[in-house]
């Protein structure tokens, strides 16, 4: 009868309660899975309005609380003496020397330098890469072709082969943006492979039925669909580029935030080696969260389902 619930058994442990009623909520189905429940409609899914901002609040607060009680405890062992202040200096003290390294120019040269070499090394690894990682997930034939070499060439480290790069490129920019690329590519063509081979098949069935083609079909269908993994591949791959940069900028490099990093040690400027560790953490953190932002973006068509 009209307005009346049903609530079949399903096998997942869901309890669903279909309303017939279209006036109202015309297809509307309520989910109840452990205490959540969530409204479908016809075209998504969407929280039913519950203590989302409160949860939201209540996490940003306790990550700010993470975050003082360590620069707490890092202000407070040394000047205890419970560390060495001169291998770990306060973090009143660092914070004092990155002010002053911003004041002088000398900080943003080195980050202005250290990130033109990510930007090059990583947005190479996007334009080369991601377009490869399609090929090998969507062909078949061609995945079996090079996987052998993908998987043996996945395993060595970018750090092994710095020699062979200072050797082909010298010690130049060519072999810190070779590292950097050669380090993001693989997150980059595993996510990117990923998401394409597990793109449902029903989805592509069902575009072929209406006489979508194979172009169209690849842009609107089978790439929206892998975005998720793309992105996941994507973030990786960012972290290793800054990974990899330190780690070639210490070695036959006059600039940079490795440089910089590696000639405070050996001048016993430590609270300056920090400042330079503290600022690759914040670059990092940074472009983390605006990948983050970007993916927000991109799939904003998708809404997930939120615990009440």
């Amino acid at each position: 009868m009209i307005g009346q619930e049903s609530r079949p058994y399903n096998p997942d442990g869901h309890v669903i309660a279909a309303r017939a009623d279209i006036r109202e909520e015309p297809g509307e189905l309520l989910l109840e899975k452990k205490g959540q429940r969530v409204r479908a409609g016809k075209k998504h899914i969407r929280p039913v309005p519950g203590k989302n901002i409160l949860a939201r609040v209540t996490d940003g607060i306790n990550g700010v609380a993470i975050v003082a009680i360590f620069f707490a405890a890092w202000e407070v062992l040394p000047r205890a003496g419970l560390v060495q202040a001169m291998f770990l200096p306060p973090a009143t003290t660092v914070a004092r020397a990155w002010l002053e390294l911003l004041s002088s120019g000398e900080l943003l040269k080195h980050v202005i330098i250290s990130m033109q070499r990510v930007a090059a090394g990583f947005g190479l690894s996007l334009v080369i890469i991601i377009p490869l990682g399609c090929l090998i997930g969507w062909y078949k034939s061609f995945e079996r072709f090079v996987d052998p070499l993908v998987q043996a060439f996945r395993q060595t480290s970018a750090l092994a082969l710095f020699p062979v790069f200072i050797l082909f490129f010298g010690i130049g920019e060519f072999s810190k943006i070779g590292m950097v690329f050669w380090a993001a590519q693989w997150p980059i063509l595993l996510g990117t492979i990923s998401g394409i081979r597990n793109v449902d098949p029903l989805f592509v069935d069902v575009a072929r039925t209406f006489g979508i083609k194979d172009l169209k079909l690849f842009i609107r269908i089978i790439l929206p669909a892998a975005f998720p993994s793309i992105m996941t591949g994507i973030r990786l791959g960012a972290g290793a580029s800054f990974l990899v940069l330190v780690a070639a900028e210490m070695i036959g490099a006059k600039s940079g935030l490795g440089f910089m990093i590696i000639n405070a040690q050996y001048n016993f400027e430590t609270p300056q080696m920090y400042s330079a560790i503290l600022t690759i953490s914040l670059l990092g953190l940074a472009v983390n969260y605006l990948l983050v932002w970007i993916e927000r973006k991109a799939m904003a068509w998708k809404e997930e389902i939120v615990p009440t």
